[in-house]
Order: C-alpha cells, then structure tokens, then sequence
C-alpha cells in the first residue's frame, strides 16, 4: 500500500486551514487518513505549523513519501532535515545520531596542565602635567623678559644721541 503524507482541507469557504495527514495515496484529498501528525493554518500571521516530528519521522522510516507542500512544512518543523541525517544523506559534526542517543560512558578527565601565565611588562607612558609646562614657559618668558626690555631700552638710548646729535647740528 503506497502511503503518502499529504494535507487535508478543512475549515470554511475561502477560509482554509489544513492537517498533515498520513494517507493510502489512492485514496481522495479529503477522504479517510490512517493517521494525523499535525496542522497547517496559512492564514495565521506567521503561518501556523505544528506538526509531530516524532511521528512523522516514524511514517518517513517506514517508506511514506511527502508530497511537495507536505515536504516543506516538514522542513520548517525539522522532520525532514532529521530523517535525511539518519538515512545518511546529510552529514554533522557530532558522531551521535539524531533519534538514538547512544549510552554515555563515563570519561576519565585528564588533569589540566595549567600554562605559566606571562606578564608583559606593564610600559608607563610618561605624564606631561600641564601646569608645570605652562610654569615652564612662564618663567621662561620672564627670564627672556628682562633681555627683551633691556634691547627695548637699548635701541631706543641709541636712537637718542642720534636725534639729540640731529638736533646740534640743526643748531649750528
């Protein structure tokens, strides 16, 4: 008997919703079903699938064939990628299958070598502190300051004989 799992509409007039059945596939949409596995509401805002996974990867083992719309709501709920990971055409990382569990056997745990833990050499940046700069530069200024003021007065003493001998000659 070749068994399908297919979707059965029920629900009102322009109003459908339906089951995930597991069907005689000569048999009609909506006639009788060996076994439901879950339901489907596309009108739901995200669509609604529940689907029993256990149930439904039990019926895909046994050899029943998903129609499209059915393969795709088992892929959403996970069936599909289960049951190709225990037929073998989907390969994990982990070494335990999907559905068997496989007894755990005690592990015997090596002890942790701890590794010397090096310290890198903490680098202090030097501390320019403002204050002292700004101290810095004053002191300089009041350093220069005075040689600043004495060229000053400087040019100016020069300047004067030159007038005051300007003025003697305009004299004479």
């Amino acid at each position: 008997m070749p068994v399908k799992i297919r979707l059965t509409r029920v629900g009102k007039k322009k109003q459908p919703s339906y089951r995930v059945v597991v069907v005689d596939s000569r048999k009609p949409r909506d006639g009788a079903y060996i076994e439901q596995i879950g339901r489907y509401d596309p009108r739901a805002e995200p669509s609604l699938v529940e689907i029993d996974n256990e149930r439904a990867l039990d019926w895909l083992q046994k050899g029943a064939q998903p129609t499209e719309r059915a393969q795709k709501l088992l892929e959403i709920s996970g069936a599909w990628t289960r049951f190709r990971i225990d037929k073998g055409d989907i390969h994990t990382i982990d070494d335990t299958p999907a559905v068997e569990p496989k007894a755990v056997e005690p592990q015997v745990e090596e002890p942790q070598v701890e590794e010397p833990q090096v310290e890198e050499p903490q680098v202090e940046e030097p501390q320019v502190e403002e204050p002292q700069v700004e101290e810095t530069v004053e002191a300089k200024v009041e350093e220069l300051a005075p040689e600043a003021a004495a060229d000053e007065v400087e040019e100016p003493v020069a300047a004067e004989p030159a007038a005051e001998a300007d003025v003697e000659k305009e004299d004479e």
